[in-house]
Formats: structure tokens, C-alpha cells, sequence
């Protein structure tokens, strides 16, 4: 691995402190501190190490119990982190998801630009996969580093600091770019003040035998170039990023992946017919939304939508028969329905007073009521449990009282 040459500043002298051997020792000692004995713990800690040393050693010790939302318990207890890294580092999941797709096209030597803190360089490299790592932070260079040594992939991947735009990637087979979408005030919505730019990213990935872009999942569909396909993943229901696939053959095509069990969805990107409620709605996971895969998902499902702007799945019948759908679909969520009803909140108050509703499941599209504002004004009580969608059928406002149907297995 090449070593990270940095100038000395107080961030990078504190990160070195960590990765000492009293620097380790402490951390291992705040593996599983609770951080409401913190100021006890630290007065302690402190008769025996510079007081610098225990202040940088809680804040990773902090740091690290954070990750192990994306990283998983067991990395994440041997990781180093910066606050920006834990909250743009790709989770494991999509990052295995991604690497194990390159392995898959072939692919043997990676250059990652803007690596940050490696999660997805650590990912590449736990598929075999050589990893060129670059960041133009010092500090960051630094953390990843040493993420590479912790976790024994430091033989496969070899960090670099420098400008992204000016690293020669020939002789990789692929590039990974994940430009910056952050600023000072917060996340940035135009691609063009990526750092660095969509367009440059483009270029630099059409220019390799094979490319991965990251990008906001929220990106208009007219921003993507038409030689690229688009992926929208999410992860246990949740949208966690889109990226831009370059040299698969896929040019043009629109996919919703849904993590953990790694359904991947193409087809219909259309508008698909509307009409009356049926028995049954299903609500598609927000990456097949994203995709616009929505008239896909009612072509399998044999549904229509409740209103043509509004993706919202209802059927006569539950999702099932022959095909790849028998047990349901993975890519949305299914519900009996009970009632529709016009939106009105004394109205539903008062079914769900007769109901003895007292905890209330409250979902929402096309409406801009406020979830947990109207629960407040249902005021429910007592044992039961209900779904109620606010939503619109034909342009009006409706309630649907909904029961969950039971998901197919992973």
C-alpha cells in the first residue's frame, strides 16, 4: 500500500495519536462504553493518558458505534471514521451489491475516485479486486489507509491523495467515481456542482472499458446520458443511492434493485392505466418508483393505478398465479382493503374509535397532510391496530382503511 504524504495539521497529529499502540489500547478499552458514563469514564481515563488523546479516543469511540448501522458490528469495532465519512460512506450492503456486480462483468482492477473513507474500496477488495483509492483530503486519505490495514486488505488496495481529474486510470478496467454532493449548505441538487462535475465524471467513465457513477437517487431522468443504465437501490425499503453503469450493454436501461435479498427489477418505464379501486393495493418500493418502474410493477402485479399521477397499485385479486410473482411480488408492498371513504377526519376518528384503534399506521402519497399531525387529531385509544393510506382516487381526496397482507419470503 502507498503511504499517504499529508502536510501536518492538528487533525492528522490527532488521528496519528489514535493509531498508536496507547492510541489502540484506549479504543479497545471504549469498544462497548456507554456513552451515558462518558464524563466518568473520561475523568478516569485521563490520570493515565493525555487528556488530547482521551477526548480524540471517545469522539472515534462515538464515531464507531454510529457505523455500525452501515457497516455491521464487527468492521466497524476495527474502522476509523471522520463525521463526514460515517455519513457519506456507502453501507455494506449496497457496496457488497456493487463489487460483487464488477466481479461479476470481469473485472479485476478498480480505480476509485473520491474514495473517502474506502467502504466501498474495502467492498471491491473483498471480491478480489485491486483497488487504486484516491481523495484529495489529507485526513481522509489517511482514515482509509487505515480501514485497508484494520480489516487486512491493505494488500489490495493502495491509497492515494491527489486530484481526482488528474489520475491516468488506463490500464484499470474500470473506474468508480463518487463525486461529491454535499457543500457548506448542505447537499447539493445540481449535478453540474458535483465535486467533481456529472459531466466530467461521465467522460472520465466512457472513457474505461467498464464505469460505476454514483449519483442522487433524486436526479431527473433527462440528466442521464443515454448511453448509460441507471440503478436505483434501496436497501430493506429504504432508497440509498442511484448509480450510472457504463460498458454493460445496458444503455438506456432503467433497474430497482432492492437490497438484502438483491431483487432486480427492468421492463415497462411507461405510464400504466388507472381505474377503480379493487380488493387489494400495493405500494411499490421507492427504488422501483424512482426507476419509473411503476408500470412494470402493475403489468406483473395485473393491477392498475388508483389515480394515473399517484403510484399507488390496486387488483382485483392477490398477487399470485404462474410466473415469477407467485408468492406476491418483492418490489411492493401488499394490503387488503377494508373501506375507501372520502378524506375526513372526523369520519375516520370515529371509525377508528368504534374499532378501539389506539396505535395507528399512517400512510401517505399525493396528500400534503401531515402523518403525524393527523394522528394527533384522530386521537386513537384502545387495543387495536390500523393502516389507514390518504391518498386520491380520480383527483380527489381519499382514506383507505388497509390490512398488510403477509410478504413473499426473501
Amino acid at each position: 500500500m502507498t503511504h499517504v504524504a499529508a502536510p501536518d495539521s492538528s487533525a492528522r497529529s490527532t488521528f496519528d495519536a489514535l493509531l498508536s499502540s496507547e492510541g489502540r489500547q484506549l479504543l479497545a478499552e471504549l469498544r462497548d462504553f456507554d456513552p451515558a458514563d462518558e464524563l466518568t469514564l473520561a475523568t478516569r481515563l485521563r490520570r493515565d493518558h493525555p487528556a488530547g488523546l482521551v477526548s480524540a479516543a471517545l469522539g472515534q469511540a462515538r464515531l464507531r458505534q454510529r457505523a455500525v448501522a452501515k457497516f455491521g458490528a464487527a468492521d466497524a469495532a476495527r474502522m476509523y471514521f471522520t463525521p463526514n465519512g460515517v455519513e457519506q460512506a456507502t453501507r455494506t450492503t449496497v457496496a457488497t451489491w456493487r463489487a460483487r456486480r464488477m466481479a461479476g462483468l470481469g473485472i479485476r482492477r478498480v480505480a476509485d475516485l473520491c474514495c473517502g473513507i474506502g467502504g466501498d474500496a474495502i467492498a471491491l477488495a473483498r471480491e478480489g479486486i485491486e483497488v487504486l483509492a484516491v481523495d484529495r483530503d489529507p485526513l481522509t486519505c489517511a482514515v482509509a489507509e487505515a480501514n485497508a490495514e484494520a480489516l487486512g486488505l491493505d494488500g489490495l488496495i493502495e491509497v492515494r491523495r491527489g486530484d481526482v481529474t488528474e489520475v491516468d486510470t488506463r490500464g484499470y478496467d474500470a473506474v468508480f467515481l463518487d463525486p461529491a454532493r454535499r457543500g457548506g449548505r448542505g447537499r447539493i441538487f445540481d449535478p453540474e456542482a458535483y465535486s467533481p462535475p456529472l459531466s466530467w465524471a461521465i467522460a472520465a467513465a466512457t472513457a474505461a472499458p467498464y464505469a460505476a457513477v454514483k449519483i442522487a437517487p433524486g436526479i431527473p431522468h433527462e440528466a442521464i446520458p443515454e448511453q448509460a443504465e441507471a440503478e436505483w437501490v434501496s436497501d430493506r425499503g429504504e432508497v440509498k443511492e442511484a448509480v450510472l453503469w457504463f460498458g454493460t450493454g445496458g444503455a438506456g436501461v432503467r433497474r430497482a434493485t432492492l437490497l438484502p435479498a438483491g431483487d432486480t427489477l427492468t421492463g415497462d418505464t411507461g405510464q400504466a392505466p388507472s381505474g377503480a379501486p379493487g380488493r387489494y393495493l400495493y405500494e411499490p418500493d421507492g427504488a422501483v418508483i424512482r426507476a419509473h418502474l411503476v408500470a412494470e410493477t402493475a403489468r406483473r402485479l395485473g393491477g392498475r393505478l388508483l389515480d394515473p399521477t399517484i403510484a399507488y397499485i390496486t387488483t382485483d385479486e392477490p398477487a399470485g398465479g404462474a410466473g415469477p410473482d407467485a408468492a406476491g411480488s418483492p418490489y411492493a408492498s401488499g394490503y387488503e382493503i377494508d373501506e375507501v371513504l372520502p378524506f375526513h377526519v372526523k369520519r375516520l376518528r370515529a371509525l377508528l374509535r368504534e374499532r378501539g384503534v389506539g396505535t395507528v399506521t399512517i400512510k401517505k402519497r399525493g396528500s400534503a397532510i401531515d402523518p403525524d399531525e393527523l394522528r394527533k387529531r384522530l386521537k386513537p385509544s384502545g387495543p387495536g391496530r390500523a393502516t389507514v393510506v390518504v391518498t386520491r382516487l380520480a383527483g380527489a381526496p381519499v382514506m383507505l382503511l388497509v390490512r398488510p397482507l403477509p410478504r413473499p419470503p426473501a
